[in-house]
């Protein structure tokens, strides 16, 4: 086993330095230039000198040996500075982690408990009007963008029923559970709700599945009651591709938030990434986009070796 997660580990590596310099190499594409963004326009009239900043920066290097002293203090921990603000890129992803961590910790556990109770209702009656509905939900879960489901959702409960704060974390020097849970709980559920849908469409198609074995069929011969059989013979042994989906969707959860951020106005790694973009900060979306491809490839390391474990038919080779 030990050998088969380090060959699979093995296989992030390279993956990773080919996603590095792609996004190194598109950077470079991109219109501007890094010092625009560091010199003051009123000095722009030949009072810094300008090559030779780009001298100290390194700017006049060949793109390799920039790509090379980039990842290499990158791999050191060396992050560097904002082009922006200037602040530490690495001293800020501290500060904005925790938040996109509790966002997307949030909406994994609503997707996951709302999307197996709605899998396990529609697999015990399937084809009924909860049923259909539940479909319904799914389909609109897949289809909807979740930045148009922020703003009707923003609409609704915060605008005209104002049931939610409109957006934000939590009052400013406020600390008081209720208000974080209040903050919390919307843009938890427009994140989860693709994923609640993906859920339940996964969750009854296993569900109805295992129904069909024999097993169930047995059991339900020798007297067992209903709810035993649908909770521990058959929820149980249908699991295994929902944690599967669960697992994979980890990463889409990261992606998401950046939208949901934005919607929402939560300090986290999404408004980050996007403040980026939009300021041509080049070395917080390098730093951003590796992480980001880190916990994507890392997710797909964990749902391979789940796989491994749960399936006997899966050889450690």
């Amino acid at each position: 086993m030990l050998a088969y997660f380090g060959k699979r580990l093995l296989t992030v590596v390279p993956m990773l330095i080919v996603i590095s310099i792609v996004v190194f190499a598109g950077l470079q594409l991109a219109p501007g230039d890094p010092l625009t963004h560091l010199i003051d326009p009123t000095k722009m009239d030949g009072s810094v000198d300008y090559d030779k900043l780009r001298e100290e920066m390194g700017l006049n290097d060949p793109l390799y040996m920039q790509y090379l002293s980039w990842a290499g203090a990158f791999i050191k921990g060396d992050w560097g500075y904002s082009l922006v603000n200037g602040a530490k890129i690495s001293g800020v992803i501290l500060r904005r982690l925790p938040a996109t961590l509790e966002l997307a910790g949030a909406a994994l556990i609503i997707s996951s408990f709302m999307g197996i109770v709605l899998g396990l209702l529609s697999s015990i009656k399937p084809n009924s009007s909860l049923d259909y509905f539940n479909q319904g939900v799914g389909v609109a879960g897949v289809s909807i963008p979740d930045f148009f489901l922020g703003i009707c959702s923003i609409q609704i409960f915060s605008v005209y029923l104002d049931w939610f704060p409109v957006g934000g974390r939590m009052p400013y020097g406020s600390s008081a559970l209720f208000s974080r849970l209040e903050h919390l709980f919307l843009p938890a559920v427009i994140l989860g709700f693709s994923l609640t849908a993906a859920v339940m469409r996964f969750t009854r198609g296993s569900m109805l599945d295992v129904l069909n074995k024999d097993y169930i069929k047995t059991a339900r011969s020798k007297g067992v009651p209903e709810w035993r059989v649908y909770i521990k013979h058959a929820l149980r042994n249908a699991m295994m591709p929902v944690v599967l989906i669960l697992l994979f969707r980890l990463s889409f959860l990261v992606g998401g938030a950046i939208v949901v951020e934005r919607v929402f106005n939560w300090p986290g790694m999404g408004s980050m990434i996007l403040d980026a973009v939009s300021g041509n900060d080049y070395p917080v979306i390098m730093v951003t986009t590796m992480l980001v491809a880190y916990v994507i490839l890392l997710a797909s390391l964990l749902v391979d070796l789940i796989t491994a474990l749960l399936d006997p038919r899966v050889r450690f080779e």
